[in-house]
């Protein structure tokens, strides 16, 4: 089953995001390699949010990757959701 986790950041996300950088990307390599997030990346033009797709079980898996993410923990993005994405086109899953 495949989950999208959808942010929303602040504003300046971009100028704020250094700092933080190494360890988010240190998380979302660590749950690609073990075969949870399938991709990931941030929205461009306006860089208002990210889009992660995971592959999963449960939605508990990229609940816990976005309250361990800096990111989120130190408050560059204001919201996020999980939602239950169904794949048509593309994927393992795909029919």
């Amino acid at each position: 089953m495949y989950f999208a986790l959808i942010y929303t950041v602040v504003d300046d996300y971009l100028e704020r995001r250094g700092d933080f950088r190494d360890e988010h990307l240190g998380l979302a390599r660590a749950a690609h390699e073990r075969g949870e997030l399938v991709m990931a990346g941030a929205f461009a033009e306006p860089a208002d949010g990210a889009l992660l797709v995971f592959r999963a079980e449960h939605a508990s898996v990229p609940e816990s990757f976005a309250a361990a993410d800096p990111y989120v923990v130190n408050g560059l993005v204001t919201s996020y959701r999980v939602r239950p994405w169904t794949v048509v086109i593309g994927g393992a899953d795909a029919s």
